[in-house]
């Protein structure tokens, strides 16, 4: 009898050890299979969280199948005291497994909100943008002007935020004096900049940054980023040009820049300088005159008068002959390798079209019959 339970007991046992194996290993496929997830989702991990709340978050998204195997899961993975707070993007069909290395990676949030310091030409802007998880694009949700208005509600709230990034985003064509400027008024920024930084050493582009970060430490970036790219458009230069050291170059760089907004032109303007200083030709570019009035702090906000065309400063290419004793401005990379690579061409003068453009002429003839045509549209423009 005895013998007949015992024989019973075991292989009830080993029937259970099979059935609990059996669920272990389904566990383990529904733990790294497909998710349900249609749509990629941008998952908010609130500091202080635990697993068993973003398990519920998960589920009521419809990005799990299970939360109680996705708690096993990441228990058996030694991953649930690696829970960190952010902000993360789950791809459509990300299996538990993917989803658990996303929230327990670490590093920068990839999705959510942040705010984009924004340092232009003419303004300075500050943008609040959110992530679509669909396009995987930021949507803009308020934008202010820091100078003149009062942050809009939205923005106390993603300042909030532990997970909100910020950014500080420059344009092409600003002077040193408008970034250091500018960055004054990015609070989350630290500390004052000491001197303002040679015209043309600072790369335009966009830097991430940190509450907390100094002004310094990001104009000290900006810097070595110039410095590099520089550097780098310098070894690879073309051949015949009538600049003698990067520092011409970089003279050349931000007329060009400042001549243009349209990408598809830079080299064909850089032609038009490089082959007025190989013909002894002075440059007579506007620009070169605005930044002999305002010394970059600030916009002129008006046209050039006949005097200023005349008028004698060092930058002053109407007047002076070669190129100007600094930059104009701080120039992008895309106009850094155009005038170290400016296109083929016999053009020495150009124009606007009408279109945003220029018309360019490798005769004096061709260039007055172009400028006919620019003030003929000039004049339609002005009486509509």
């Amino acid at each position: 009898m005895w013998r007949h339970i015992a024989s019973n007991a075991i292989t009830l046992l080993i029937v259970g050890v099979f059935l609990l194996g059996g669920v272990i290993l389904w566990g383990q496929s529904q733990y790294v299979a497909e998710g349900p997830l249609e749509e990629r989702i941008c998952l908010r991990v609130e500091r202080g969280s635990n697993v068993t709340r973003v398990s519920r978050a998960l589920e009521d998204e419809g990005a799990i199948t299970s939360g109680r195997i996705f708690r096993l899961g990441m228990d058996y993975a030694d991953k649930t005291s690696q829970l960190k707070a952010g902000s993360f993007l789950v791809p459509e069909g990300a299996s538990m497994a993917e989803i658990a290395d996303i929230i327990t990676r670490g590093g920068a949030s990839t999705c959510g909100t942040e705010v984009v310091y924004r340092i232009g030409v003419t303004r300075t802007t500050v943008q609040m943008r959110e992530l679509d998880p669909a396009t995987s694009r930021f949507v803009e949700r308020a934008s202010f002007d820091p100078s003149s208005e009062e942050p809009p509600a939205p923005f106390s709230e993603m300042r909030a935020r532990a997970d909100t990034r910020y950014r500080v985003a420059v344009a092409e064509g600003v002077t040193s004096w408008q970034v250091v400027d500018a960055i004054g008024q990015v609070d989350v920024l630290e500390g004052e900049v000491a001197e303002i930084p040679a015209e043309g050493s600072l790369a335009p582009d966009s830097y991430e940054v940190q509450v907390g970060d100094t002004r310094a430490g990001l104009i000290e970036q900006m810097r070595a980023a110039q410095a590099g790219l520089l550097a780098s458009a310098w070894a690879n230069r073309g051949d015949g040009l009538p600049l003698d050291t990067p520092e011409e170059a970089l003279i050349l760089a931000s007329i060009i820049e400042k001549e243009t907004g349209v990408p598809e032109e830079r080299r064909q303007v850089a032609s038009v300088f490089i082959n007025r200083l190989n013909r002894g030709m002075r440059l007579q570019t506007d620009p070169t005159v605005i930044y002999g009035i305002t010394q970059g702090e600030g916009v002129l906000g008006r046209g050039l008068r006949q005097s200023e065309l005349r008028g004698e400063t060092p930058w002053n290419t109407y007047v002076i002959e070669g190129l100007p004793p600094t930059p104009i401005a701080n120039p992008g990379r895309a106009s850094i390798e155009a005038a170290l690579n400016p296109a083929d061409t016999n053009y020495v003068f150009f124009v606007a079209d009408g279109t945003g453009g220029h018309a360019f002429a490798e005769t004096l003839e061709e260039h007055n019959a172009n400028v006919r045509r620019w003030r003929e549209i000039e004049a339609q423009r002005n009486s509509e």
